[in-house]
């Protein structure tokens, strides 16, 4: 899971997991009907700032907020690169 990118600060730079194809009772979604996903992989991690070191480690599952961050492509997967502040927690 090695990119070519390191964020500053406290930027984190989330792979998001694919978006829903189907229902639990087997509807198929079409593309823009799918919800934006809010949950992805820390990829790369910044290192904080001086008074708050970062608490998201690179491979943490996290939650973010749904409109948060930026997207951007490097090496032709989609990214978001988020503040810690704007994720909302890291899952199991």
């Amino acid at each position: 899971m090695s990119v070519n990118f390191r964020p500053i600060a406290d930027r984190v730079l989330i792979e998001p997991t694919a978006a829903e194809t189907k229902t639990a009772s087997g509807i198929i979604i079409p593309d823009n009907a799918k919800e934006k996903p809010q949950e992805g992989i820390a990829v790369a991690v910044g290192n904080g700032n001086v008074d708050e070191p970062m608490t998201v480690k690179v491979g943490d599952k996290v939650l973010y907020g749904k409109y948060s961050g930026s997207e951007l492509k490097i090496d032709g997967k989609e990214y978001l690169i988020v503040k810690e502040s704007d994720i909302l927690g890291i899952l199991g």
